[in-house]
């Protein structure tokens, strides 16, 4: 028989039958053809790609004969997946007489068996973008990578939208030039563009010639609610929805296997703390796992999922994504999924395989939330999925990126640019931008050309560009891994005489904040700091005391559009009188005193509601942009204003809407007119209305390390963060006064734009504002949709506990009112 034969043969022998979709791969992959699978979680992605690989590049062999060279990348976006991937990719090669290898290499790979690597590669190898790109900066990289026939990037969607997916699309580029035939295959569930998500993954001069693969597999996903017995009528964001415990815990204890995700790492300890209390006997069977913990610790709890031996696992983000464990019956999503396609990825770790029913149920923390989960079920229902867009041109990753090629075996400048340009996110460089690279490669730019550190790359007497220093060389490897995350600190158990067992890492901005002796709860414990010494933070276990939760950056994800439309749409059917679900139904009450005491926002209605109190006047605006639009809205408006008439506002701002308070008895009605929310010159009034210097310059930080500007240091001498941020500073001010061309700048205050403040959602609410019917509402006390907005302005003001009491108070106020109606 033919490769293509057994490869048949041990899939039917699994008990297998071929999708259409996963035949379709195959086909395109024996004919040269690259593309874009897209198909449901647990759908058969893998096979469809590694399958269609070893039919398509591998041939019968004998045991006598050495493996093949390097044949098959496959990238993963995560260290995590690469051990269930090997063992997915190792099953068929028992079967099949073909001599291939299945090796991992990443962050997590022991010296040992890179050391072994470095002697012979294996036939397929798992990496990420990161350990990739270092591949790619050895001086041998054409001789070790030019066997490469094809490169699989799975979980494509979880890479595209950031720099690691550029770094990606630059190694692929590369690629091409030693083997222009590459087949490129990218795999994902949940994308909502996917012709500019295929396209980013071939040569620019072939961008249309991929093919798309659509896997349509009959599969059931459930998508519901645990309906809370007392709805607020005044919901608040911000306490983990504690209030549904005795719910979660009942679904628990019906199943035998449950993922319980949650959006942040601090939320995942408090509620796996809470789980503990409330169930003692689950020690044991109940797990914890983030991307903060050890490697040890996520291991065993992956494993314990696999075997069927935990009884559930609060989880993060980091189990979203590839990892396959068919034992989970049931998903729970605390809180909102803030989007469609996140949901969707979180539901199908239920039911990981073709033909199995998946079931993902949403427990809102707030009432508000209810609306979010009907409106996600029928986004999902509707196939409206967030789109992932590409970063244009970040000349970090270019600079990075040039001297990675100089380094594994130099390169000449025309014909390097020729090459990145034909990478998507760089189809637009242009030469004088290019030009701007190489300065900055040989001599750090205009302002640091007499400091040798920035000499990184110069071109050589046959006009190779390549690294003159082994020093420089040294540190250019150690940061390349630098694209991703923000400067932690281990945490280790004191043993007395110096480091114990290892927990994991946590930002060093929460450890800056205590003092010896303070408790906090990670990793399941409650711990007590006993000393920090070179970005490690001891701890002992602790009882008893008040815990803090470390806060992780990112936290607070804003909602998406696709989520924020399908919301203004259960609105608008609620202003209807349609309550066709049971979210809705539930939170009713709430719904109709909003339209008592004010109005309901729908489609083409925006709602503006004014309210006098002792602090000044207050103005509520519902534009359902997203918290990240919302700002910068709140401070472009705030400043439009002032600056026409003087006025001192403070903003708030959720997901929703946002309110702006000044002091002073404002009249808003005739400022709120078309032309204030007008987007000419929107990027010099955004930029005025912010402290955008600050924030460019706190952007300018991971700028400064992806680029190499600012060197993290070696192991067991890493810089702080605080440190980082102070050498990066002076690279900005330098900059500034003596370079203020520096495109480096430039980019920075691009990337606030549009990634902190979200330019383009913020044009989407400005023309909704103005092409709405504004509804005007004087209130004579918080709506249930203003509520929420007055407790994020005290939060800014107020310890937890203390905004908690406040916030008590207040309820009991408003409901009073409320009843009295």
């Amino acid at each position: 028989m033919t490769i293509g034969q057994d490869v048949r043969a041990w899939f039917a022998g699994q008990g297998w039958k071929a999708f259409a979709f996963q035949r379709e791969v195959w086909t395109a992959m024996r004919q040269g053809k690259s593309g874009l699978l897209h198909a449901t979680t647990g759908a058969g992605k893998t096979y469809a790609a590694w399958l269609g690989a070893l039919q398509a590049f591998s041939g019968k062999t004998t045991t006598a004969r050495a493996a093949p060279p390097l044949t098959v990348l496959w990238l993963t976006p995560m260290r995590a997946l690469a051990a269930d991937t090997e063992r997915a990719l190792n099953a068929p090669l028992a079967d099949l007489d073909c001599g291939w290898t299945v090796g991992v290499r990443s962050g997590d790979t022991v010296s040992s068996v890179r050391a072994k690597q470095d002697r012979r590669l294996p036939t397929a190898l798992i990496t990420t973008p990161e350990s990739l790109s270092l591949m790619l900066a050895h001086k041998d990289a054409q001789s070790r990578l030019s066997h490469v026939r094809a490169v699989i990037v799975d979980e494509w969607h979880e890479l595209l939208g950031n720099k690691r997916g550029v770094q990606v699309q630059l190694a692929l580029a590369r690629l091409r030039q030693w083997q222009p035939e590459l087949v490129v295959w990218g795999l994902s569930a949940t994308l909502g563009n996917l012709p500019e998500a295929m396209a980013a993954l071939l040569p620019a001069d072939r961008a249309g010639d991929g093919v798309q693969v659509q896997g349509k597999v009959p599969k059931s996903i459930t998508i519901d609610t645990l309906i809370p017995p007392t709805p607020q009528r005044f919901p608040w964001a911000g306490h983990m929805g504690m209030s549904m415990l005795p719910a979660v815990v009942d679904e628990i204890a019906q199943h035998s296997n449950t993922l319980i995700f949650v959006n942040t790492r601090s939320q995942a300890e408090r509620w796996y703390q809470a789980l503990l209390e409330a169930c003692p006997e689950w020690a044991g069977v109940l797990a914890l796992h983030h991307g903060s913990l050890a490697k040890s610790a996520r291991d065993w709890v992956e494993q314990g999922l696999k075997a069927g031996k935990l009884k559930a696992v609060v989880c993060t983000s980091s189990l979203d994504l590839g990892v396959d464990f068919l034992p989970v019956e049931r998903v729970l999503q605390i809180g909102s999924p803030k989007g469609v396609a996140r949901l969707l990825q979180r539901a199908g770790r239920s039911g990981h395989a073709p033909g199995r029913p998946s079931r993902v149920t949403m427990v809102p923390t707030h009432s508000l939330e209810l609306v979010e989960a009907a409106a996600a079920r029928a986004a999902a229902r509707a196939g409206h999925i967030e789109s992932r867009r590409s970063p244009d041109k970040p000349l970090d990753v270019l600079v990075q990126h040039a001297v990675t090629v100089a380094l594994g075996g130099g390169f000449h400048a025309d014909a390097l640019y020729a090459e990145v340009r034909q990478a998507h996110a760089y189809r637009s460089l242009t030469e004088s931008e290019w030009a701007w690279v190489l300065d900055f490669i040989r001599q750090g730019g205009r302002s640091l050309g007499a400091y040798p550190d920035y000499r990184r790359a110069v071109p050589d007497d046959e006009g190779i560009w390549r690294v003159p220093d082994a020093a420089v060389a040294r540190r250019h490897r150690m940061s390349i891994g630098t694209i991703v995350g923000d400067a932690n600190m281990t945490v280790r158990y004191w043993s007395g005489r110096g480091g114990g067992a290892r927990l994991g890492t946590v930002e060093e901005s929460f450890i800056a904040r205590l003092k010896k002796g303070d408790c906090f709860l990670f990793a399941g414990r409650l711990l007590e700091l006993v000393r920090t010494h070179e970005m490690t933070a001891y701890v002992r276990r602790a009882t008893g005391a008040r815990a803090a939760v470390p806060r992780w950056n990112g936290g607070r994800m804003p909602l998406s559009s696709e989520l924020a439309e399908a919301v203004v749409d259960a609105l608008d059917d609620a202003a209807a009188g349609q309550y066709n679900s049971s979210e809705l139904r539930c939170v009713a009450p709430l719904l109709a005193l909003q339209a008592e005491w004010s109005a309901l926002p729908g489609r083409g209605r925006v709602v503006v509601e004014t309210l006098h109190s002792r602090e000044g006047t207050h103005l509520f605006l519902y534009p359902f942009g997203g918290r990240h639009a919302h700002l910068g809205l709140g401070s472009l408006l705030a400043w439009r204003v002032a600056s026409v008439s003087p006025a001192t506002f403070s903003i708030a701002v959720n997901d929703y809407g946002l309110t702006l308070l000044t002091p002073d008895d404002f009249d808003w009605a005739p400022v709120l007119t078309p032309s204030l929310f007008s987007e000419a010159r929107l990027h010099e009034d955004i930029l005025a209305s912010l402290n955008a210097g600050e924030l460019a310059q706190r952007r300018f930080r991971e700028i400064a390390r992806v680029s190499g500007l600012v060197f993290q240091g070696y192991p067991g001498a890493s810089k702080s963060a605080r440190q980082i941020q102070a050498s990066s500073g002076l690279f900005y001010e330098v900059f500034r006064n003596y370079d203020p061309e520096n495109m480096l700048l430039s980019q920075a205050e691009r990337e606030v734009l549009d990634q902190e403040l979200e330019l383009e959602r913020l044009r989407g609410a400005l023309r909704t504002l103005r092409e709405s019917t504004l509804v005007f509402r004087a209130l004579k006390r918080p709506s249930p949709f203003a509520f929420p907005l007055l407790v994020e302005r005290m939060r800014e003001k107020l310890s937890t506990e203390k905004l908690a009491d406040r916030v008590a108070r207040m309820v009991r106020d408003l409901e009073r009112a409320a009843d009295r109606v």
